[in-house]
């Protein structure tokens, strides 16, 4: 069985501060966009791990893939797999991908098994393994909220719009990221920006990560003005860094020849 997890990106990423179990609670739109790795999944007679395509760090067993099949072996007493993961999001880079990898192996081994999981019965297993699983369970955009773990359907309009995506090869930590995180001013939440023309999100459609990353890497700035500088109508950095996403009416150009940028219609 082969299945595409997809990357996603943030629109406006509110930190609203620190909960007693250490995580922070956070305000934000998730949307899936229409850029993807593949996983495969077969019955085999022990378990096998392989991975191509981008190069991931660490130790293939603390992969979220393998931790994903973990969990759920261990609950429903599964046999060995073998799993192919190709790699073509970037990893540390806001995209979401190795949470993307991590859920869509929970769906897969429901279909290949038959665990009869829903919805809620996958996202609660995904939240397990990272505060962004949860959200790759649904299609759908999603105002999120807790740690990442509490979902809630959200209607964005982006039909015919184009989006493009652009990544230095900096690669950020979640947690260096919290750690010079500055807490949320504004008194909006996403959604109630969201629900305003999308060529006032500039002013205030933002995300709290992106000052302290770019404090730290100035290069982002300069992504951001440029793609403004094209006539994006909003950008943004995603996550907690470092890819900057824009939004056009119209279908751009690459520009970023240096850098890992792809440009997809919404």
């Amino acid at each position: 069985m082969i299945f595409f997890p997809p990357a996603k990106i943030n629109l406006g990423l509110r930190v609203l501060g620190k909960r007693e179990d250490g995580f922070h609670e956070i305000d934000s739109c998730m949307v899936a966009i229409p850029f993807f790795d593949v996983l495969e999944i077969l019955h085999s007679e022990s378990f096998e791990f392989k991975q191509t395509g981008l190069q991931i760090d660490g130790e293939p067993n603390g992969n979220l893939v393998v931790r994903a099949y973990d969990l759920v072996a261990s609950i429903y007493d599964l046999p060995p797999v073998y799993i192919h993961l190709q790699k073509h999001i970037p990893m540390g880079a806001g995209l979401g991908g190795g949470s993307a990898d991590a859920t869509f192996t929970i769906i897969g081994l429901n279909e290949l098994f038959n665990l009869n999981l829903m919805s809620i019965d996958i996202q609660n297993l995904a939240s397990q393994l990272g505060s962004d699983c949860a959200f790759f369970a649904s299609s759908s955009a999603q105002i999120v909220s807790g740690r990442g773990e509490v979902l809630t359907p959200y209607s964005v309009d982006l039909k015919n719009m184009y989006l493009k995506i652009v990544n230095p090869g900096i690669h950020i930590s979640t947690h260096e990221a919290f750690s010079n995180v500055k807490l949320s001013s504004s008194e909006k939440s996403v959604k109630n920006v969201l629900e305003q023309p999308i060529k006032s999100w500039s002013a205030e459609l933002k995300n709290d990560f992106e000052s302290s990353v770019i404090d730290q890497y100035p290069i982002l700035s300069d992504i951001k003005s440029k793609l403004y500088q094209e006539g994006a109508v909003y950008a943004s950095m995603t996550g907690s860094g470092s890819t900057m996403f824009a939004i056009y009416e119209f279908e751009p150009k690459p520009t970023f020849e240096n850098y890992f940028e792809r440009i997809m219609k919404l």
